[in-house]
């Protein structure tokens, strides 16, 4: 794996100069921003000048509420409970994982992401959503496995995801455990599972049998990136 290629996030707002100057540090000519519109609307990417800031809206397709909106439920304890509890948020991301591989909309997504990742005139690049773990991760995994990276080191690093978002919310997560939401909420909205990734991968066989086949045929890129 070379360095320097291609970077993973969740979202860039707020940024802090501190970290701004880290970005810029980065020489990046590509931020490929993976997030619905509202999240985009609500938080803009702020990008050091010169970016240039490409949307890819994954899940643009999605029938009724997705993942992501659901997360701002959060706040929301008791709703939550009725809504989320009881697994059904373990059950609402499988599917979202599984929409990586089948929506039209994310098929179109990734074929641009994968596509200017390969070309060297659209590197260094970012890639992220709002959390950098869901729509982002799949994208890291796949590339990975593209690129010959063991199976459990793809989980592991998509595992990884927990030891830096969790204790980022941890004061809105004590605050919802608090307020009388189930424990296990947060944890399936914010954080990751192998299960998540799993359903991605499964989906992915299921269809096209193999990576190469996906990518090839799933997202219409070949060899020659056509």
């Amino acid at each position: 794996m070379r360095y320097g290629i291609a970077y993973r996030s969740d979202q860039l707002n707020p940024v802090s100069s501190d970290d701004m100057a880290k970005i810029a540090a980065l020489g990046l000519r590509n931020d490929f921003d993976l997030r619905t519109a509202d999240e985009r609307s609500e938080r803009p990417d702020q990008l050091p000048p010169g970016v240039n800031n490409v949307w890819l809206n994954v899940l643009a397709d999605v029938n009724g509420t997705n993942a992501a909106a659901l997360q701002k439920l959060i706040t929301k304890p008791k709703e939550a409970n009725e809504v989320l509890g009881g697994g059904k948020a373990e059950a609402l991301f499988i599917n979202v994982y599984r929409d990586f591989i089948t929506l039209p909309s994310a098929k179109q997504s990734y074929r641009e992401l994968f596509i200017d990742l390969g070309s060297s005139t659209d590197v260094p690049a970012l890639f992220h959503c709002t959390t950098g773990k869901d729509g982002t991760g799949w994208a890291a995994a796949a590339l990975l496995t593209l690129l010959g990276v063991p199976e459990q080191t793809v989980y592991d690093d998509f595992l990884r995801s927990n030891g830096y978002i969790l204790p980022a919310y941890q004061k809105f997560i004590d605050k919802f455990v608090v307020a009388g939401g189930e424990p296990s909420i947060p944890q399936d909205l914010l954080g990751v599972k192998a299960a998540y990734l799993k359903a991605s991968f499964d989906e992915m066989q299921t269809k096209y049998g193999t990576i190469e086949t996906y990518f090839a045929d799933g997202l219409g890129i070949h060899e020659a990136g056509q």
